[in-house]
């Protein structure tokens, strides 16, 4: 036999015989990671939600503790027209706030909730309410699309 031939022949059969996966055995670990995502997505899910409303709340708590300073300082809360921005910068209407921090409460601007929208603001000096509509981004909701909301009381 000639040796070109042998080796020849030897290195086809051991190409074959090394072979990837076959198309059943793809199929079956496809099978196997798609049900255990079905069961543990859902509970990832749940998880990323829960997270997004606690940080929504951490949120607001520290534009409350903000507010409470700012009215230390001047007097009462900003009211619903000077809004949350009066955190950042001296408002130049409404209530004048004589005692007005030279760098203002917050730096650059003022934060949004966890799904990226205005957090909603009203007050009239003496109280406020500062309102999250939650992951569906609309008044009211059930779960973790309902509306956060907390006051100066809470």
């Amino acid at each position: 036999m000639n040796i070109k031939k042998h080796f020849a022949l030897k290195t086809t059969r051991t190409l074959a015989s090394e072979g990837g996966f076959s198309l059943i055995e793809l199929m079956i670990v496809i099978g196997i990671m798609g049900l255990l995502i079905g069961i543990v997505g859902p509970k990832l899910m749940e998880r990323f939600d829960s997270a997004k409303v606690n940080t929504t709340k951490v949120q607001m708590k520290n534009l409350i503790n903000t507010l409470k300073t700012y009215r230390l300082d001047c007097g009462s809360y900003p009211t619903t027209e000077q809004g949350l921005d009066a955190l950042v910068s001296k408002p130049s209407s409404g209530p004048d706030c004589k005692n007005y921090a030279p760098s203002g409460y917050i730096d650059k601007k003022v934060p949004k909730d966890a799904w990226d929208m205005d957090f909603l603001y009203t007050s009239d000096g003496n109280a406020f309410e500062i309102k999250s509509y939650g992951a569906d981004k609309k008044e009211g909701g059930d779960g973790y699309k309902a509306d956060i909301s907390v006051t100066d009381a809470d």
